[in-house]
């Protein structure tokens, strides 16, 4: 049978109970945790991935872990040093029933408390007795003192070396879909991608994750561990990205001046040749063209004038030629009339001689 050996990856069931009680604290198995009464909806049962020797379990245990068989069921009592440490007189402290009620706390012996010290460590404790105004809180862990048993039995061993990162990554970060994680191994080295779940998970626990991950991987063996995003890119602060989008964006905008400024030009140049349409008199005579010649000259000089004067006045001025050409045009209609009566006359004329000849002749 195959044996484990420190350093080896694999999949671990387990039971943990009080020796002196006999109560159930911890186990892989969800309906064992039901029946005892430590069932949480937040954990993840069955088999563990764990590195032995790693310290991801107790130190008793974990020692005692090398040289098991695969596939077999072992019974391992830890004591009070390897498992969760001596009673420690030191830890039993004692406040005053005014420190609990000014933050609206009233103690009883058994109710568990969280006190939080001078430099931000957070101890959970127990309230041992309450009395003469004096309340005795215990901050030892519950179970130390005591000695353990554990039931446990080597599932797996895990032997390709991609498939222990991804049980490494099981353990560390139980969220993530391995199956979207990019991992490439060498001999030393080991490159690990999680940008394919950057939308999906915290940054924070992504964080924390590639921090314990790389002290896991270097444990099994590998020299060189690569992170994509790495720890830092992860820890930048968004102004900095701001920043660089401000900055990606300055460099464009000149560009966006130039074809701003180009627009006015293309603008003036088109409006000039219709400025230039409009003053264009319309005129069927030799002296309407004289007269419209005159105008364009007249409105040359009234472009020279300054801008400051008033619109009302440059309109009448405008009005003016236009009244003119309307005049003109009129003319030239009686013209063209005239003409055209002189013209009937004649051939009336050339009419009457023809008839008159032609009489002569008979």
């Amino acid at each position: 049978m195959m044996k484990v050996q420190k350093g080896d990856v694999i999949r671990l069931h387990y039971t943990g109970k009080v020796k002196e009680t006999g109560e159930i604290f911890d186990t892989t198995f969800e309906d064992v945790a039901k029946e005892a009464g430590i069932y949480s909806e937040k954990g993840i049962y069955g088999p563990v991935p764990i590195a032995v020797g790693a310290g991801h379990v107790l130190k008793g245990l974990d020692e005692q872990l090398e040289g098991l068989e695969v596939g077999k069921k072992y019974e391992i009592i830890v004591p009070p040093e390897k498992g969760f440490g001596k009673r420690d007189p030191k830890l039993i402290k004692t406040f005053t029933l005014g420190q609990f009620r000014r933050q609206g706390i009233y103690p009883f012996p058994g109710m568990p408390v969280e006190i939080e010290t001078e430099s931000g460590r957070k101890l959970k404790g127990k309230v041992l007795t309450v009395s003469g105004g004096r309340v005795r809180v215990d901050f030892n862990h519950p179970y130390a003192g005591k000695h353990l048993v554990y039931e446990v039995e080597i599932v797996e061993k895990i032997e390709d070396p991609i498939e222990k990162v991804k049980a490494l990554i099981e353990l560390r970060m139980p969220v993530v879909d391995t199956e979207k994680v990019i991992i490439e191994v060498g001999e030393k080295d080991v490159a690990v991608d999680f940008g394919q779940l950057l939308n999906e998970i915290d940054k924070n626990t992504l964080v924390l994750g590639e921090i314990l991950l790389e002290s896991d991987l270097k444990f099994i063996g590998y020299e060189e561990v690569t992170f994509k995003p790495s720890v830092e890119e992860l820890l930048k602060p968004p102004e900095e990205e701001k920043e660089v989008a401000e900055l990606e964006g300055e460099a464009s905008e000149p560009l966006v001046e130039k074809a701003e400024a180009a627009e006015p030009a293309e603008t003036e140049t088109g409006e000039k040749p219709a400025e230039e349409m409009k003053e264009e008199p319309a005129g069927e005579t030799a002296e309407d063209t004289k007269e419209g010649v005159k105008t364009e000259e007249a409105a040359e000089e009234k472009a020279k004038e300054p801008k400051e004067a008033e619109e009302p006045e440059e309109t009448e001025k405008e009005e003016k030629p236009k009244r003119k050409t309307t005049r003109k045009s009129t003319k030239g209609r009686k013209t063209r009339r005239t003409t055209t009566k002189k013209t009937t006359s004649k051939k009336k004329a050339k009419a009457a001689e023809e008839k008159s000849e032609e009489s002569k002749e008979e």
